[in-house]
Order: structure tokens, then sequence, then C-alpha cells
């Protein structure tokens, strides 16, 4: 064990340091503060209901009524107790809290695909704060991305696991490649693993060309013949994730259209809307964020400009007080990019990019190569609406790739490759500097290039940069009708605009003194005034403190909360009085905000509003139909909705509407019309009174026996008992009759049974449940027990014994090959 301990020393001494700088940065949550993030009030949110139910069964119930009239809940939350990844992370967690642990595996990971690489520790430790510290790691947490930043974390690693692969690993690099796959997989962050793949996708022709050319097409097989089988293992383990997301997806707004849709000119049946999809596209211009990370102005709104700014001065010449106008800048947006809104630039550290470059030039292999065309490729799949030509391309014909929106999330890729190519640059400095022809003189013109456009746009900002976007005079225009006059707003306009340049002039400046300080670095190494220990620290430390600045920006001690004030979710007047109804069905509608894009409502209520990237496709376009412009009352009916939460325009206080034509939760009704499509269905609905007449498809005539039916005199149907996933009502009428339930359609596992036998459930108004009831007294049950949980946990399990037999098979071995190479040079 001393041995070990004394062969491994560097490694965990890196590792130390690693742990050191996580508890540096996120030193407030070991103080016992927490981390205040937005989208963790959504969370909380749309997951009440379920942990509600948790508390009380012991289990969470498998669906929620509480966002979007109900949902599946292993799309918002669930255990996966089969998946032995789920242990794994509570064992990362148990030690190292949220978000200290997706820091450290951020460090870990790039540590560990530098090793791969074999390079000298230092340097991949360096290599590894370069990836880990890239400012969009960093955002995505501070904005509760918290799924995103796992995928992200996995990146790595997995890319890591596949080169092993490919350099002539039979053992551990698929097994690595099983395990780190089943962990990115296990973050349900499809869209981050998709983009992974087309990266790889690339690596692999690669890797293919140079087999062939060297003829070694039979070694290129068997690797990529042991990853797909770890690829296999990987989706096995996490078949409890992916399968019922599959099925679920078909029926969203990633899925196929009931009612077709014109784009572009064209019917279009599946996939998100363009429009949408590319509503977060990489401008062209700002990839100058990658170096300069102020040159688009940072972020939307926050504390970016301080009391000397222009804006500033205009509040105060304009006689607001200076505290009050300090306040004022922080809703100023500094951003002037095309994106609607933004949390911060996509930095990648002004030293890096220069090694980046440096490394274009004197790198030599494949992995430059793949570093090149993958990174080029993201760069223009990320402009998306600002390049259609190639986006537009993949969004249409690429398999998949039409399901996922804000596509300049692929960032992500690049966020990875150009720290790669950099490292790889200092590593030929290191052991290939007397092999590369004009070094010094590479060395020099890259500086002069890179920092020279640096220092330029510190000189002359508007030679480069516009500062303004296509809704500036739009923004300019409100804004003067706010202040009082055209002159007023064009002084606001020119003070803004002196700012934003003056962002980017600053930030210009830090970069050129980074890029300097780097090439210093590089030339005295080259020089030999500098030993590769001292080397390689220095550039450490250069790289961290230029990262970890951009990051305070965003990610800093002011982000963090007491823990006793961890709720965010705040209970008001209006949501305690609604609260006195006990009616367990129920719903609301709270139009104090956009109801379809926020979850807090579902926090107290059961809300037909909600927060969640994929909605059911048939609510989805219930809302672009029925409440496009104003509100179909009648739908609100149908949907039990008994109370509207508004606020009067005058004075913002927040007051209740209760809506006495609500439905209620299950109704007969005394005319069934059969409708002969999807389009004719959703008209149908625009205008009826959900409580006498139903709508139904008529491909569920043979499931309803329309002549039995009779009017439902003297008929009652009520709810006497409910769960989530478990729904009992007790019916009594004296011949056959329709009953419409105020429950969301959801054919992967509803399934209905009067007096215990099961019946097929009808899909009625486009939205809801119904059945055929026999008459007299009768006890309805609706159960929701998705067979794709059933199965698709067993695969899980299986498959993660599997996984775990094979780690500790390949660990054995490995020690067992170690004592026995001990023995022979004894």
């Amino acid at each position: 064990m001393k041995q070990w301990f004394k062969e491994n020393s560097t490694h965990l001494i890196i590792i130390a340091i690693f742990i050191v700088l996580v508890f540096f940065y996120f030193s407030p949550i070991f103080g016992g503060k927490t981390l205040a993030q937005s989208d963790v009030m959504q969370a909380e949110g749309s997951q009440k209901e379920l942990f509600d139910y948790r508390a009380k069964d012991g289990h969470a119930p498998l669906w929620t009524n509480s966002m979007f009239g109900g949902m599946p809940t292993y799309q918002i939350w669930y255990e996966h107790a089969s998946n032995v990844t789920s242990y794994l992370n509570r064992a990362i967690r148990a030690v190292f809290p949220v978000p200290t642990d997706i820091v450290l595996l951020y460090l870990l990971g790039g540590y560990f695909l530098f090793s791969v690489l074999r390079l000298k520790p230092w340097l991949s430790a360096v290599g590894a704060i370069a990836l880990a510290f890239t400012s969009y790691n960093f955002i995505y947490i501070e904005a509760g991305h918290v799924n995103k930043a796992y995928a992200i974390a996995y990146l790595a690693p997995i890319i890591g696991s596949v080169l092993l692969c490919y350099r002539g690993s039979r053992l551990w690099g698929p097994i690595l490649l099983a395990l780190f796959l089943a962990m990115e997989i296990r973050t349900n962050h499809v869209q981050i693993t998709y983009y992974l793949f087309i990266a790889l996708l690339l690596y692999v022709g690669v890797e293919l060309y140079y087999a062939i050319r060297d003829k070694k097409l039979k070694n290129f097989l068997q690797a990529s013949a042991l990853q797909v089988g770890a690829a296999l293992i990987a989706v096995m383990v996490n078949a409890s994730v992916l399968f019922p997301t599959l099925e679920y997806s078909k029926l969203t707004t990633r899925g196929t259209a009931n009612i077709q849709k014109v784009e572009d000119g064209q019917k279009k049946s599946s996939g998100l809307d363009k429009t949408y999809a590319y509503e977060w596209s990489q401008g062209v211009g700002e990839n100058i964020t990658f170096l300069i990370p102020n040159a688009y102005g940072g972020r939307n709104t926050g504390p970016v400009l301080d009391a000397k700014s222009e804006i500033v001065k205009f509040f105060t010449k304009n006689g607001v007080p200076e505290t009050q106008a300090v306040e004022f800048s922080k809703r100023i947006p500094t951003y002037w990019g095309e994106k609607m809104i933004t949390s911060g630039p996509w930095y990648f550290g002004a030293g890096i990019f220069f090694l980046f470059v440096l490394g274009l030039i004197i790198v030599k292999g494949r992995i430059k190569w793949w570093v090149l065309g993958a990174t080029t490729l993201c760069l223009f799949l990320a402009f998306g609406k600002h390049f259609p030509l190639i986006s537009d391309l993949f969004f249409d014909y690429f398999p998949m790739y039409n399901k996922f929106r804000a596509v300049e999330s692929i960032l992500v890729i690049p966020a990875i490759l150009i720290p790669l190519l950099a490292i790889l640059a200092v590593d030929s400095l290191l052991n290939r500097a007397s092999e590369i022809p004009k070094l010094d003189k590479k060395v020099l013109y890259t500086f002069v290039g890179v920092g020279g456009f640096c220092l330029l746009v510190g000189l002359m900002p508007s030679l480069f940069l516009d500062f303004k976007n296509s809704g500036h005079q739009e923004y300019i225009t409100s804004v003067s009708q706010q202040l009082g006059g055209e002159s007023v707003g064009r002084e606001f306009s020119n003070a803004l605009i002196k700012d934003r340049s003056a962002l980017a002039s600053q930030d210009a400046y830090r970069s050129f003194f980074i890029i300097a300080l780097t090439f210093g670095l590089v030339w005295f190494y080259l020089k030999k005034k500098l030993s590769i220990p001292m080397f390689l620290g220095i550039l450490g430390v250069v790289t961290l403190a230029d990262l970890w600045a951009v990051d305070k920006r965003y990610l800093n001690d002011d982000s963090f909360i007491e823990e006793r004030a961890k709720t965010h979710v705040v209970e008001r007047e209006v949501d305690q009085l609604i609260r006195l109804d006990k009616d367990p069905s129920y719903r609301v509608l709270d139009l104090t905000t956009n109801p379809f894009s926020d979850a807090r409502a579902s926090y107290f209520h059961k809300s037909i509003g909600g927060y969640h990237a994929a909605k059911l496709m048939r609510f989805q376009e219930v809302l672009e139909h029925q409440f496009n412009g104003a509100i179909n009352e009648d739908v609100l009916d149908m949907l039990n909705v008994r109370y509207l939460i508004t606020q009067n325009p005058q004075n913002g206080a927040e007051q209740i509407q209760r809506r006495s034509t609500a439905a209620g939760n299950a109704w007969f009704v005394n005319k069934v019309t059969f409708v002969k499509d999807n389009a004719q269905e959703m008209q149908a609905i625009s205008s009826f009174d959900p409580r006498k007449e139903a709508f139904v498809h008529e491909a569920f005539k043979n499931q309803l026996n329309a002549a039995r039916l009779g009017q439902p005199s003297n008929a009652e149907i009520k709810l006497v008992s409910y769960h989530p996933d478990t729904l009992r009502y007790e019916s009594t009428s004296p011949n056959d009759a329709f009953a419409v339930f105020s429950e969301v359609y959801y054919e992967k596992g509803w399934k209905a049974f009067i007096d215990g036998k099961e019946v097929p459930i009808i899909r009625a108004d486009y939205l809801l449940r119904a059945l055929q009831v026999p008459g007299g007294n009768h006890t309805i049950e609706f159960i929701f027990a998705p067979a794709s949980i059933r199965i698709s946990n067993m695969i899980s399990l299986i498959a993660s014994i599997i996984l775990v037999v094979g780690l500790c098979a390949a660990l054995a071995f490995s020690l067992w090959a170690a004592r026995k190479n001990k023995w022979r040079q004894q």
C-alpha cells in the first residue's frame, strides 16, 4: 500500500488541489448557505405534489396533476432504484454537496482525459482547470440547469474512454466507457449527450481514415465493436430513463404533431417548431466572447455597471439619487446580442484561446484535425437562425436533431475541444519544440495576431462592434416614452452605447494582458529561462485566475442564501384563500405570470400551467388554438378551472376570480358527436358546452356502442378517492351513459376499470378521458401503471449487475496482473 501511495502521490496531490479549489469557490456552502438558483424554484413547484405523496406512501407516484392538467412524474423526478448509477450519484453527493460535486467532476473528468493522452500530470491538471472553469459551466449551475451541468461533467471522461479504446485498451477502455456513458445518460439531458454523439461520430470518421491509410482496419473494427457493446450496456443500465422518455417524447412537442403546421411554406408534422428551436442561437459575431468576455455586454441585466458608468451619470444628471440610479442600472440590458435573454458569455480563457490558435499551427496528428472539424461544425450549428444553411440541413434531415431547442448549447463541445488543443500545444512545446521549424516565429506571429486583435478592440471597439442589436431602436423608443421625450431617449441611448463600448474595451485590454502573460511564459520557457515545473505552475495560476475571475461575475458569494431561507416559492394570500377549498380535483390558472412557463402555482395547486421543456403535444396544441389571443372559457370549463389568479392593472394587487361554470371532475353528457380528424375535433371545442356534448374522434367508434347510450337523467358520477395515479369514482344512472373525466388523456399507462373489469378509455374533446358507463351503480377506477416502467426497470437492474460485475472483474484482473508482474520482477 505504501508503494502504491508513492507511485500515485502526484495524482493524489493534484486531486487534493482540486478539492481545495472547489472548497474555496463554494466556501459559502460549507458555511451553511445554499445556492439560490432560478430554475430550482420551477423544480420545487413541479415536484411538490409527487414529493408530498412520496413522503406519505414511501414511493413517488408516476403521475401528477399539478402541471398542465396532468403529466407523468418520471419526466419531472424519478428515483431509478434499479439503476446502479443512482447509488454512485448519491455516494458522490453524500461527500460533496451540489454543486461542489459538479465542479469536482468537471476537474476529475478533464484530468482523466488529459491523462489518457499521456500528458504530464501537472500539464493534465492545467488542462483540467481550463476545461472545468469555462464560463458556461458555472453559468448553467447559477441558473439551476443542474442536469445539464452533470451531463457536461461526463463529456471529457467519455471522450477519454473512446480514445483509450482506439489506443488499444481492450479492457479498461470499454469498461470505463460503459461506466461514464451510463453516468452521462443517467443525467437525463439527452440534448448534451446527442451533441457529444455528433462530435464523436466525426472522431470515428477520423480514426477510420487513419485505419484504412495505415492498414489497421481490423484493430479499428475491434475497438469500435467493443465501444458499441459498452454503449449498449450503458443504454440498458439506463433503460428506466430512456425507454419511458422515448415513449413519452413521441406524444409531446418533440414528437409528431396531431394537426400539421406550415413552416417555410411546407407542412411540418414532427419535431419542434424551427423558430422556437432557434430562439437561442449564437450570433456569428458573438464568438468574440470566446476571447473577450464582455465584448457583447455580458448579460441582459444584473450588477454589470458601476457608479461610474454613463447610465448612472445619465440618471443622476436627471435628478435621480445615485444609490437609486445604481439600482436602476442593474435593470439596463448591457447585453446587445440577438438572444432574448442570456446569463453571460461563452468565455474559454484569453490565454487558452491564444494557445488554441498556436495549437492549430504546431500540433500534429489526428486529434488536431478532429478538434478543428468538430469545433467548426459545432460553431455553424450554434449559429442557428443566423446561418441557416448548415443548421437547416441538420434540422430538416439529421435524425433527432429537430427535437432540441437552444441550439447554442452545442458550444459545450468546443468548450472542451478548444482547451484540449490548447493543452496539446503546450505538450508539443514541452516534448517536440526542437522538431518544429521556425517555432519562435510561429509563437510570435500567433501573439501578434491574437493579442493584437484584443489590443485593437481595446483601442477602437467601435471599429469591430456595433453595440446595438436589431431591437435597439424599439427599446430606445419605449424608454423615450417612459422618460418623457425623444431627446432624453437619445441621450439614454448614447450613454448605454458608451457603457457597452467601455465594457468591451476594458475586457479587451484584460484579455490582451492575459495573452501577453501567456506568451511571455511560452517565450521564456523556449529561451530556457523557465523550468518545466515553473512554466506549468505559473501557466496554471494564470489560467485559473483568468477563468475564476470571469466565473465569479456570474456565480459568486451573492448567489448564495442562508439555508433557513431556502424556500423559493412563497405562499401568497391568494394561494391561502384558494387552498381553503378542500375539493381535491379543481384546477387553477395563474395569470399574474406566463402560466405555461412558470411552475410556481403548481407548488400549491393543481394547475393547468407549469414549466417543462416537453409538454404533451395535445395540450400544447390546445394552448395554440384555444388560448392564442383570447382564453377559451369553454376549454377552461372542461379542464375544471375553478379559480383564476389575476392582477389588478391599477395597483398590481393579486386577486381571485372564482369560476362557477367549471364542469367538475367528471360528468355525463347528453350527446356524443363523432368528428373525422384532429383538426375538426379542435375546431369543435372552440365553442361548445362541455357538460352537454362531447366530441370524439371516429377512430374510437368501435370502442363505443352508441346505440346503448341514453340520456343521463337522474344520473350521477362523483370522485370518491383521489391519488395522483389512482382515481376512484362512483356512478349511478338508469341506463348506459357517456362519462367525460376532466383528466388528461395519455394512452401509455392509464387503464380504466368498472367494477374491477378493464374497459377501453376513449379520448374526448381532444384532450380528456371518457368512458361508456353501463346503467346501474358502479365503481370506476383509473390506474396509471405504465408497462414501460416495469419492463425498463427489470432491464436496468440486469444491466447494472453486468456493469458492476464487469468493473469488479476488470479491477481483480488488473490487481492480479500487477502482482504477477511484480513477482516476475523479483
